[in-house]
């Protein structure tokens, strides 16, 4: 076993496929998949599974990946430290982001960051907030930000933004009436078709444990679809399919605009933290340690964190 055959063996199993990883280590196919067999003979296990669209690690390559993935990360700190200053090479941070952070917090992150750290490479990878915490527990992922806190035994948790979710609803003179009539009464929503973000996302979680202290049991509601977009809700919501729970920041275009109405939860205790998450059993790099401390200075959190 050598440190090229670990460096293909986690790259493609972060790519799903030979090729990408091919591509990515600037190797050929065959190289790689040659890195693998000797891989797989040497340690008498098989470490993937393929299928015609995509390869996916075995229970034996999940077991490894952990291992491997710590490896690579240190070579690549150990070369941070003594090599890369004098070869002029690029620090390289990855960082996980559930949707909200993703499209309206990160942006001033990421400016200050460059203005600061110009040689710096950010990669930056989408996905919900059960996904971001996953990356974060099996090093995928540097930095991560999640809209609800999830594992706490290897996670690390830094609330950062107080995000207030709403209801939002067709703007129609039904609902017009309501706002105006009992805007802290949203006993209407049992009658509502609703529409929720997907299982796994931190907006879906946190909207179900808001609308239960609101006295809603979220049991009761009427959920005629989960969906992963939020423009595609939105849209969803204009032409009436039914009505849903976003994140303010997420609906104040169409809000401003008198596309949909935004009614607040009540009881909602000013709302929901948007965290950053990094893994607290494991050494950061300095790219990672550096952009920590950027989101603190962008949003002013003190050195307690909070």
């Amino acid at each position: 076993m050598n440190l090229k055959q670990l460096e293909a063996f986690v790259q493609v199993s972060e790519s799903g496929s030979f090729s990408r990883a091919a591509k990515e280590l600037y190797l050929t196919q065959p190289t790689i998949s040659a890195h693998i067999a000797s891989l797989e003979k040497e340690l008498s296990v098989r470490l993937f599974v393929r299928n015609t669209k995509e390869v996916g690690l075995s229970e034996d390559g999940k077991d490894l990946y952990k291992y491997a993935r710590q490896i690579v990360d240190l070579e690549k700190k150990i070369e941070e430290r003594f090599c890369a200053k004098d070869a002029g090479e690029k620090g390289c941070i990855t960082i996980a982001a559930s949707t909200i952070p993703a499209q309206y917090l990160l942006p001033k992150v990421l400016i200050r960051f460059n203005e600061r750290y110009p040689d710096e490479q950010i990669k930056i990878i989408e996905t919900d907030s059960s996904k971001v915490v996953t990356r974060i527990i099996d090093h995928m992922a540097d930095v991560g930000f999640t809209g609800t806190v999830l594992e706490k035994k290897h996670c690390k948790y830094i609330p950062f933004y107080k995000d207030e979710l709403v209801i939002i609803t067709p703007n129609t003179e039904k609902y017009r009436k309501l706002k105006q009539e009992s805007p802290d009464d949203i006993g209407w929503l049992l009658k509502e078709h609703v529409i929720m973000r997907e299982e796994g996302s931190g907006t879906r979680k946190e909207a179900r444990k808001q609308l239960k202290r609101a006295g809603i049991n979220p049991a009761d509601l009427d959920v005629i679809a989960s969906i992963e977009n939020q423009e595609t809700i939105k849209k969803s919501v204009r032409q009436g399919m039914g009505i849903s729970v976003l994140s303010r920041l997420a609906t104040k275009d169409e809000t401003a605009d008198g596309y949909v109405l935004a009614f607040p939860i009540p009881k909602a205790d000013g709302g929901r933290d948007i965290n950053l998450v990094y893994n607290k059993n494991y050494q950061l790099s300095g790219s990672a340690e550096r952009f920590i401390k950027i989101v603190k200075e962008v949003y002013q959190i003190k050195k307690n964190g909070k």
